[in-house]
């Protein structure tokens, strides 16, 4: 008997041999010198993925500006997802969502000050200019651009989900793979995100092993040439998307089972945000958008009513980090509704071991030959 996720897979089965067929051939020509490649003097260093979205790229890209930046004159250059711009943009005090596309700005509130960020949707171009504006920038960190082969880095980071392995995935639209998972051998060093962070040594070979089934022996690293890495996530404290806006005074730990907590979410892949928050007593809500989403008016009154609708003693909105910097922006988010809408930090942590090199110190090698 053919179930709904039978007929599903056979009719999108062709779509993504289609798919596929398409973007191998584009990097075939990549591979054999049809379509040109640009390398650069400064160190390039690419941060990426393999599948669409929720791997994490924007807080590693902030971890490796955090550990670098004394070290470096750094640049971080995004297309800038979603903006409603064009061209070539440097982040300033006056930058918005809609000008440089939300996860940029994240990181220019973060970092704006001792580093640039820019934004171009042609990434050579965006290079050239960096370098024609600002000469003293000595390192570049492209996010999001394992896809965009034009541009040769000096070290390519590709990122992959503890809990969505790409070698378990499918390309594009039966699975979530921008293209077949085997061009993971074209990164120099891998990171799988989002882990647990009592992984056993037997976890880690057996992600190496499905990362490199053919490799002759079960080796930490897939490739002789591939570095493996693993992190996991560490939230901060609550902080308000409103400061100005006289906040209402709370803290998580306070929360009891009297409580409910709106759960705003407009990235990806939420699962591990929501969570977090089960291990808390409070009553959890969840209120889900597509990723990047630009909320409306109405969008506002919905989530407005949501909140007002739910039971508590008290009663308050945590979203993402992601999701804040654009929610500090929307115009039509009310006085009583900013009071009481807080967001969570996130972090990168590194698990490192003794028997590899750490990350930074792997990434700092790589750089500097």
């Amino acid at each position: 008997m053919l179930t709904k996720e039978r007929i599903l897979t056979w009719l999108l089965k062709p779509l993504s041999l289609l798919y596929g067929a398409v973007v191998g051939i584009r990097n075939w020509m990549f591979d054999n010198n049809f379509l040109s490649r640009t390398e650069y003097d400064v160190p390039v260093v690419s941060v990426g993925n393999i599948t669409v979205g929720g791997t994490g790229k924007t807080p590693h890209v902030e971890y490796i500006v955090g550990m670098l930046m004394s070290d470096y004159n750094i640049a971080v250059l995004s297309r800038g997802y979603k903006r409603k711009t064009r061209g070539f943009l440097v982040a300033n005090s006056n930058s918005t969502p809609d000008s440089i596309g939300d996860e940029p700005l994240q990181i220019y509130h973060k970092y704006g000050t001792r580093i640039k960020v820019a934004v171009c949707e042609n990434r050579r171009k965006g290079i050239t200019q960096l370098l024609k504006n600002f000469p003293e920038i000595d390192l570049i960190i492209l996010d999001d651009a394992f896809q965009h082969r034009y541009v040769c880095p000096k070290v390519s980071i590709l990122l992959m989900d503890y809990n969505r392995p790409i070698y378990e995935d499918h390309l594009l639209p039966l699975g979530r793979l921008r293209e077949n998972w085997h061009q993971v051998e074209r990164a120099d060093m891998v990171v799988v995100t989002k882990c647990p962070e009592n992984m056993s040594p037997l976890d880690y070979r057996l992600i190496s092993s499905g990362l490199n089934p053919d490799q002759a022996t079960v080796s930490l690293n897939p490739r002789p040439y591939q570095s493996l890495h693993f992190s996991t996530v560490s939230y901060g404290g609550l902080l308000p998307v409103y400061p100005d806006d006289n906040p209402y005074n709370v803290y998580l730990g306070n929360l009891t089972s009297k409580d409910t907590v709106l759960l705003l979410t407009g990235i990806a892949n939420p699962r591990g945000f929501v969570r977090h928050f089960r291990n808390y007593p409070f009553k959890v809500v969840v209120c889900h958008y597509p990723d990047h989403h630009d909320f409306t008016r109405k969008d506002v009154e919905d989530i407005r009513k949501k909140f007002e609708s739910l039971s508590g003693e008290r009663k308050i909105i945590i979203t993402t980090e992601k999701d804040a910097v654009r929610l500090a922006y929307n115009p039509y988010v009310p006085i009583a509704m900013k009071q009481r809408t807080f967001y969570l930090p996130i972090a990168v942590k590194m698990i490192d071991s003794a028997d590899r090199p750490g990350f930074i110190v792997d990434l700092r090698k790589r750089i500097r030959q």
